[in-house]
């Protein structure tokens, strides 16, 4: 959480929560304002508001190219893993069709069938084991490359912003948004101005894609 937000939230809360503290307490008296404070005028600060998406930051063709070329980085280094995985799939199917075969054979042997299916069993643990650390392994090493990158996007993000006079930003891919008027929409521009300023490393770069 941002520490802006959340040191909103804790005044917020405080501010909450001050009315049960002074709970049974009869409320101070509000002072009549006097007719210099009527005719005070209250400023009212100017608020631009833009709208953003940021599930399209890592769309493959119009996104992010360092979101792009780090998946394809992230998903280079587990390749290896995923083919084990799925030629130990592809095996299990297999032995399952070896099991049925037997048991639908003329003559099946009991003790044959039960050796295979225990077989079976054991290997099916053991999938399932590595699939599970693998995932593990996955997601952490996914962290430690996208976490970096998605707070220099945020930091670009407020930079953009200030840069540009606009004083609110609200993405549309996390909370629901009645009407936003197209002119609101700032994120192909943001992409455009952060691919510029930070092209994917050619060592990033995506397969296919030719350095500039």
């Amino acid at each position: 959480m941002d520490r802006r937000l959340k040191s909103t939230l804790v005044l917020v809360a405080a501010i909450l929560g001050f009315p049960a503290l002074a709970q049974g307490q009869p409320a101070p008296p509000r002072p009549s304002p006097s007719p210099a404070n009527q005719a005070t005028a209250v400023t009212v600060p100017a608020t631009r508001i833009a709208v953003i998406y940021s599930q399209y930051f890592q769309d493959p063709k119009t996104g992010i190219a360092r979101f792009t070329a780090l998946l394809t980085k992230l998903n280079g280094e587990f390749q290896k893993t995923q083919d084990d995985l799925n030629a130990t799939a592809q095996r299990l199917k297999g032995l399952q069709a070896e099991i049925t075969t037997l048991q639908n054979g003329r003559n099946p042997s009991p003790t044959l069938i039960q050796a295979k299916i225990d077989q079976l069993d054991q290997q099916k643990r053991d999938y399932q084991r590595r699939g599970e650390d693998a995932q593990a392994a996955y997601q952490k090493r996914r962290e430690e490359l996208f976490t970096p990158l998605q707070d220099d996007i945020s930091k670009a993000l407020d930079a953009y912003a200030k840069t540009r006079g606009i004083t609110m930003i609200l993405d549309g891919s996390t909370m629901p948004l009645v009407y936003a008027s197209e002119g609101l929409d700032i994120t192909g521009a943001f992409i455009a101005d952060y691919n510029s300023r930070n092209p994917a490393p050619p060592a990033l770069k995506p397969a296919g894609t030719s350095p500039k």
